[in-house]
This record gives structure tokens, sequence and C-alpha cells, in this order.
């Protein structure tokens, strides 16, 4: 059943991806960045909590974790070390997805070579 719920929440999340493209002239990075803040305003109510514990890892792999680990990094880096904590916090528990799609990135474009 964890499989079924993990392909439902990622399968809606890339639907409505689809759609917003699809019916609007918005282009891939605004579709983006509406997911991460969608990600982040779901952490502040705890909402997307619940969805981590009924999708497991299908909530865990779309953009929209992405903006739940900003927030949620935040939150928890401000209660430990106060306003300076914000960053520290953030860049925590969102440093190991940045740091690897830097180095698959340049490892990429080292075997790739783009089309004209």
């Amino acid at each position: 059943m964890n499989y079924l719920h993990a392909f439902l929440f990622a399968g809606f999340v890339c639907l409505l991806g689809q759609i917003i493209l699809d019916n609007t002239k918005l282009t891939p990075g605004h579709v983006t960045t509406i997911f991460v803040v969608v990600g982040a305003f779901l952490d502040i109510f705890n909402l997307y909590d619940q969805f981590i514990l009924w999708a497991g890892g299908g909530a865990l792999v779309p953009i929209t974790s992405f903006g739940h680990l900003l927030i949620h990094g935040a939150m928890q880096g401000a209660m430990d070390y106060g306003f300076m904590g914000l960053c520290v916090g953030m860049l925590n528990l969102t440093s190991s997805g940045i740091m690897s799609a830097i180095v698959f990135s340049f490892f990429f474009a080292l075997i790739f070579r783009p089309k004209d």
C-alpha cells in the first residue's frame, strides 16, 4: 500500500505541473518555483509532514519537498540558534541535495554534449 500512496502523491504533483504547463503561459521555472513555495507553505501549517507519513518516499521526491525542507530547517535552526540559525538550518537540511545536483551536473556536462 505504501507504493500505491507514493505513486499517487508523486503522480498527482506531476499531473498538476503538466496541467499548469499545458494551460498557462508559465515556464517550467515558474512551475518549479510555485511548487517550492507550496511545499514551504504546507510545512508552515504542518500539513506536509502528514503527506510524508501517508505517501512516504512519494512525498520526498517531488520539488515540493525542497520547500518543505527549507522551511523545516529554518524553523528548527531558529529554535536552536535564534535569528542567525535561520540560514544555518536551511542549509543543513538541503545541502546534500544541492551538492548532489552540482556534482552530477558537472559530470554529466563532461560526458554529454548538447545538440545544436
